[in-house]
């Protein structure tokens, strides 16, 4: 069984399917959804520099070839921001186990 690769519209890094956030424009609703849905897609990592570079750049909107609320880019941003925030709280509850073994 294949990998399910896809690439970030603004880095270009290719990394499996889970690794991205899925933006779609849901078919034939032509709605702009996160994460849900049939229809075009795009990935972006879930890192604060790629999605700033997408919205500066537009990029979603051309890639899914419609109009982004704003509503979309705030949800990405509060998902990076949970993301970074977990991982800081993740690295503070588990020492590195480094130490123990030196």
């Amino acid at each position: 069984m294949t990998k399910n690769y896809r690439r970030c519209i603004s880095c270009r890094r290719l990394s499996l399917k889970t690794d991205f956030l899925r933006v779609v424009r849901v078919y034939p609703a032509q709605t702009i959804t996160l994460n849900q849905g049939a229809g075009r897609s795009a990935y972006l990592c879930p890192d604060a520099s790629c999605l700033q570079s997408a919205q500066k750049k537009n990029r979603l909107a051309r890639c899914l070839k419609a109009a982004i609320p704003e509503s979309i880019y705030t949800a990405l941003w509060q998902q990076i921001n949970q993301r970074e925030f977990a991982g800081q709280e993740a690295l503070a509850t588990h020492p590195s186990e480094s130490w123990q073994n030196g």
